[in-house]
């Protein structure tokens, strides 16, 4: 980090939101001197109090629920705005900025940009976290220090202070909207591109236009990682300012990472490991061991770490993850999936089941998961956007509505029957009935718990 970039004194900062992200980027201003004010609009929120405390102990200055009206006179005279990942380019604080001209960078922008480490990092519509996650272990796992950070892990602006060797970011394309051309990454990641935070973004085109941010400022020794399978994201590698290297399910593929004869294997044809080895098999479940296995590999990491890693790679929570089996019909926990491709790759996996769908709709049409219809023994729709569920698959597959959980998991199973799978799998956030992907997670598998159990009845 530069004597500039370190010292902000007799600079002001305005932090929106005091969550784990908004309270990392305050320590670190506050520690280079600047004045800083943070905003929570939330105040109510678990844990706010004690991260208030924290930060107005150390200097800093605290508003809270502000009006529509503040926002501006908040924004006049500072010298930087960084937002929360969630503030949308529509919120009036984003607007006052523009209008007067303030400078605005996420966590993300900032600690990239000042790192003296190298850093990977990763975006995708889905695969983020397994992929962060996976190329984390392979670093550790070849004797490097890696630090997981981003949307998991540390707060980007705390683990850039720590002693790490390589630091691996999960990047959504809401933190990828508030980047400048200080955000080179060493090696970028671009796992695929589908209709997702259409709300939010405004629109597909615009939202495909931030994910690209992943390797836009890159510099020509840089390297992009990306997917040869996705043509969205192949057309955009052809952009990249720096190196590329390609990842590939397709059995034609003659370069890149790709799979022959059973194994996945690097460019110049070295086996990484054998797909009956593995211990998830998915088809993208390969596509992420690939692109991992090309980033870790690029980073640093050694061939026998990265088939070790593998080997004993285990699925992380709410990503299909299996829960139970009740009269030979499976439960399946796939809470993560928030959008309809994520919903399509996972129903895809299985030869019938019976899909629990729904929640906040993000601007997306749910209609494209209506060819789902030939794997699906029924539906079961759910939350705000259970009418559109219910449209999607109207006349093609039998559709229940339930209005809680707890009815979808008895819906669910009184459709099925053996050998099926029962799937939640959403295609939409959480944010109607629950605080997170996580809690509803939870929920469902307390509830197929007790359906199991028989406490339920």
């Amino acid at each position: 980090m530069s004597a500039e970039a370190r010292d902000w004194s007799g600079k002001s900062v305005l932090v929106v939101g005091l969550r784990m992200t908004g309270s990392a980027v305050a320590r670190s201003f506050l520690s280079r001197g600047a004045q800083v004010t943070v905003v929570e609009e939330r105040p109510s929120s678990p844990g706010y109090a004690e991260l208030r405390d924290e930060l107005l102990a150390a200097g800093a200055r605290i508003v809270e629920s502000p009006e529509e009206r503040e926002w501006s006179s908040l924004v006049a005279g500072v010298d930087l705005l960084v937002p929360s990942p969630g503030v949308p380019p529509s919120h009036p604080v984003m607007i006052a900025a523009v209008k007067q001209g303030v400078t605005v960078r996420g966590d993300i922008d900032l600690a990239v940009g000042e790192s003296l480490v190298p850093v990977v990092a990763v975006t995708g519509t889905n695969g983020k976290t397994t992929v962060t996650t996976l190329i984390a272990a392979m670093l550790e796992a070849t004797g490097l220090r890696a630090g997981a950070a981003g949307n998991i892990g540390w707060a980007v602006m705390d683990a850039q202070q720590r002693a790490f060797d390589v630091l691996v970011v999960e990047v959504s394309s809401f933190q990828l909207h508030s980047t400048t051309e200080t955000f080179s990454p060493s090696v970028s990641v671009l796992l695929n591109i589908a209709e997702d935070h259409t709300d939010w973004h405004g629109s597909f085109a615009r939202y495909t236009d931030d994910k690209s941010r992943i390797f836009r400022s890159q510099g020509p020794a840089d390297l992009l990682v990306f997917n040869a399978d996705d043509p969205i994201v192949a057309a955009l590698a052809l952009e990249a300012p720096g190196r590329t290297l390609s990842f590939s399910i397709d059995p034609d593929a003659q370069s890149g990472y790709r799979i022959r004869n059973g194994e996945l294997i690097t460019p110049d044809g070295a086996r990484i490991a054998r797909i009956a080895d593995l211990p998830l098999k998915a088809p993208h479940d390969l596509a992420n061991a690939l692109a991992a296995s090309a980033a870790a590999l690029s980073s640093g990491a050694n061939i026998e770490s990265v088939h070790a890693a593998l080997l004993s790679f285990a699925r992380l929570h709410h990503r299909a993850e299996p829960i139970g089996e009740n009269q030979g019909v499976a439960f399946i926990n796939d809470s993560k999936a928030t959008n309809p491709h994520a919903t399509i790759t996972a129903v895809g996996g299985y030869a019938s089941c019976v899909l629990i769908a729904g929640g906040r709709n993000k601007g997306i049409d749910l209609s494209i998961l209506r060819p789902l219809s030939k794997n699906l023994r029924g539906v079961v729709a759910i939350g705000e956007a259970a009418p559109e569920i219910e449209a999607a698959f109207d006349g093609a597959t039998p559709t229940r509505v339930a209005t809680n959980m707890k009815d979808a998991v008895r819906f669910a199973a009184e459709m099925s029957k053996p050998g099926d799978v029962v799937l939640l799998s959403p295609a939409c956030a959480s944010f109607d009935w629950y605080k997170s992907y996580e809690e509803r997670g939870e929920s469902f598998v307390a509830e197929v718990e007790a359906f199991i159990s028989g406490a339920d009845q």
